[in-house]
């Protein structure tokens, strides 16, 4: 099958899903993880993974409702990516995420045949491919080189990309270009290049760029000489090529970093498993108290990392005005705390890591994989680049007022207005409410006992007041202390900003659990046990849970393996 099949909710594709990609543990699945391995090794897509996917119809997921696909919730999009994610990391990037990466781009500014045609390519299980890389200048994108300027009959396309996935594989490639000599912003635009309709010898493709982790994704180069484009290949208006990638980024920062934690997901799986199986001293690797605390601390970021990426992709839908800070806070914490968990469970693995046999097989290859997470598209430092200059408008503007965010945006289950790409801005303007969720959640926090609940009151009130005097310490930063070559204190700012919203997002989500019949959420354990782990003072290694919070982290994780029955450990619960 080609085509995608009718749209359906949720839950039951995400199902469809799950029964067609199997069981990945089971080694009689020819899609599971031995057969990922595999290909792997070769460096080489997963090639029945990709047919299984194409039968689904994935590319269906990345197209927008109105354009005859099924993207009209982003928290959905991230369920169905995390289930390939959690197989191979190689075809959620290389299959999916990177025409989603395009798409995002073409919905956003695109005009009406463009979308269309992008929208019947992906439907019909093929590819677009997105160019924004240049190796000599890596993020900086004023920088680019490649030139699309007037020609006789349009445009003429000079230059090379490289760094691009699927390139040679994909049918259509949405490129970053100057369109203008002049130097400043608005010289940049956004071209659709319908590779079809590249006259024979002004396309060369650069040759595939061999990597460490992700091997089997197709990453190349491309290079065009004096190339003759349409003028109408420009998405939206010339010129408007950075603010377009702007508020794109502000989409995929988000959503693509949610999905690398079925990465880490299944990381942790293979890794209780493994010291569940081994036998130390007379007993298991798992009942050594100090592995116990490594994983019960593992599960915690790993739970924490998901419910800030999870509130932040929620509110694209319902504050998307605020979306430009949630995105780089997004991607400055999650890929770092995955990637520290992925090596916390290194640790626990031993020599057993980097073996490339037997059950522990596929942890060094996910440990490989997991490193995209922190550059991709838009490297972690750029993402405090981006925030450093907003701090002191945020902090007259927001940090002391008492209003907090939507109570949806802490609800994982509850509906979403469909995501309008028209609603995303270039500036949050110094307004941003999740912060100040905290201090409101804390008025209104209902009654409890015991350590745990303690605790949570605790650190939720030491974050409450670490907004406050930020508020007092950004709002006199000198220009010179906003810029790239800010002091590192003025950039420890930043991280501790993030750890705000991440508490905030936290506290809230066990607030709005209360009531529900989600019993763990509801457990004030998990969330005192985040916040416990983002008190760590800046350059320091987070402290062990103390047992009262450990305890109850260790339970949930053994019973969440138990029950798992290769779906993952971080369930979500879905409004059909």
């Amino acid at each position: 099958m080609t085509t995608a099949p009718p749209t359906t909710a949720v839950p039951a594709r995400l199902r469809t899903l799950e029964s067609a990609l199997g069981d990945p543990f089971a080694d009689d699945n020819p899609l599971g993880l031995r057969a990922v391995l595999q290909a792997d090794e070769r460096g080489e897509m997963f090639e029945a993974g990709e047919q299984a996917l194409q039968e689904y119809g994935l590319g269906a997921e990345f197209v927008p409702t109105a354009l005859g696909g099924r993207l009209d919730r982003l928290d959905h999009l991230v369920e169905i990516m995390r289930s390939v994610y959690r197989r191979d990391p190689c075809l959620g990037l290389g299959y999916g995420a990177s025409s989603f990466i395009a798409g995002v781009n073409l919905w956003t500014a695109g005009g009406d045949e463009q979308r269309r045609t992008a929208a019947e390519l992906l439907r019909s299980g093929r590819r677009v491919a997105v160019a924004y890389h240049e190796l000599a200048h890596g993020n900086d994108m004023a920088g680019t080189e490649f030139t699309a300027l007037p020609g006789p009959d349009g445009l003429l396309l000079n230059g090379r990309k490289e760094i691009i996935t699927n390139v040679q594989r994909a049918e259509a490639v949405v490129v970053f270009a100057r369109t203008a000599e002049r130097p400043g912003s608005r010289s940049h635009s956004q071209l659709f290049v319908d590779k079809s309709q590249v006259p024979a010898g002004h396309m060369t493709y650069l040759p595939r760029f061999r990597t460490s982790g992700m091997r089997g994704v197709q990453l190349g180069g491309i290079e065009f000489r004096d190339c003759p484009l349409p003028a109408n290949a420009v998405l939206g208006n010339p010129g408007q090529g950075l603010e377009t990638a702007l508020r794109s980024f502000q989409v995929t920062r988000t959503t693509l970093v949610a999905m690398f934690t079925g990465l880490v997901d299944t990381a942790l799986s293979i890794t209780v498993r493994h010291v569940k199986g081994r036998r130390l001293y007379g007993r298991t690797a798992a009942d050594l108290a100090h592995l116990r605390s490594v994983l019960a601390a593992a599960f915690s970021d790993l739970m924490t990392a998901d419910c800030f990426a999870t509130v932040a992709t929620r509110a694209l839908h319902l504050v998307p005005e605020q979306t430009p800070i949630h995105a780089q806070a997004v991607k400055f914490f999650v890929s770092k705390t995955l990637m520290e968990v992925m090596n916390q469970l290194s640790a626990v693995m031993g020599a057993h890591f980097y073996i490339c046999e037997g059950a522990s097989a596929p942890f060094q290859k996910l440990l490989r994989d997991v490193q995209p997470a922190g550059f991709g598209h838009a490297a972690r430092a750029a993402c405090q680049v981006s925030l450093l200059p907003q701090l002191p408008l945020l902090a007259r503007r927001s940090w002391l007022g008492e209003t907090g965010a939507p109570a949806a945006l802490f609800r994982p289950g509850a509906d979403l207005p469909p995501f309008d790409f028209g609603r995303l801005v270039i500036s949050a303007a110094g307004r941003e409410s999740l912060s100040t969720s905290l201090a409101a959640g804390l008025a209104a926090m209902p009654d409890g006992t015991g350590p745990a609940y303690t605790a949570l009151r605790a650190h939720g009130e030491h974050f409450a007041r670490e907004l406050v005097a930020m508020a007092e310490e950004c709002a006199v930063l000198s220009p010179a202390e906003l810029s790239v070559g800010a002091s590192s204190a003025a950039y420890d700012l930043t991280t501790r900003y993030v750890k705000v919203l991440v508490a905030a997002a936290c506290f809230e989500t066990w607030r709005h659990a209360q009531g529900t019949d989600d019993t763990f959420l509801a457990d004030p354990a998990w969330a005192a046990a985040a916040l416990h782990r983002l008190r760590t003072p800046l350059g320091t290694q987070p402290p062990s849970l103390p047992d009262h919070l450990q305890q109850p982290l260790w339970d949930e994780l053994l019973d969440r393996c138990a029950r798992s029955q290769g779906l993952g450990l971080l369930p979500r619960p879905l409004a059909d």
